[in-house]
């Protein structure tokens, strides 16, 4: 707005937050973390298509202040592993949809653990047994940013969806496998992902 002339400054409720870069997880990022009902991953290999997967559940830990453990539950795709075994880097954004608007984003690299793996037995006991669990994300968080979400809207939570878990219990765990040799074997890129072998322990 102008007055006389002059561009007069925004006020300061008008004023959109800078940008702010942090080296590690602090108590109220963390606590803004655990309070979201959605979160988003972020990956891409050398060449074709980036991935951006939209995450639910209690699926998301904190382990340490530089560290970040993801239960990745059985789906259609599997990009987030392919992705991985090529280029290990990933990026894990929240945003506010209620409360102070806030986007904070996590940059790092990942390294995808399955059942077959010797860590799995260590690593899964930090979750609730879910049906479905397919691969564990160990994210070592290498910076953090923080922007305003400002233009984010508001949504109310109604609840979690049930979907995924009883499709999961009605698969049972031979019923999975086989889903995962069908459909989780190669990314849309036609990438390996990681999912086979299911019978060999590392």
């Amino acid at each position: 707005m102008a007055i006389y002339g002059i561009i007069a400054p925004l006020p300061d409720f008008l004023t959109p937050p800078m940008a702010k870069q942090y080296q590690q997880i602090n108590d109220r990022l963390a606590n803004f973390m655990r309070e979201q009902q959605v979160f988003f991953v972020a990956t891409a290999a050398a060449d074709g298509r980036v991935n951006l997967s939209p995450k639910g559940m209690d699926t998301l830990r904190i382990l340490n202040d530089r560290r970040v453990l993801w239960l990745n539950l059985t789906g259609s795709g599997n990009e987030t592993a392919a992705h991985l075994l090529q280029c290990n880097r990933i990026t894990v954004m929240f945003c506010a949809f209620h409360g102070t608007p806030l986007i904070l984003r996590l940059y790092g690299t990942a390294h995808v653990y399955h059942p077959r793996d010797r860590e799995w037995a260590q690593l899964i006991s930090h979750f609730e047994p879910l049906p479905g669990a397919r691969q564990l994300i160990d994210v070592s968080v290498d910076s953090l940013s923080t922007s305003c979400g400002m233009a984010v809207p508001f949504y109310d939570y109604a609840g979690g969806r049930d979907a995924l878990r009883r499709w999961a219990e009605k698969k049972g765990e031979e019923g999975l496998q086989d889903y995962w040799r069908d459909n989780n074997q190669r990314s849309v890129d036609d990438a390996d992902t990681g999912i086979l072998p299911l019978d060999n322990l590392t």
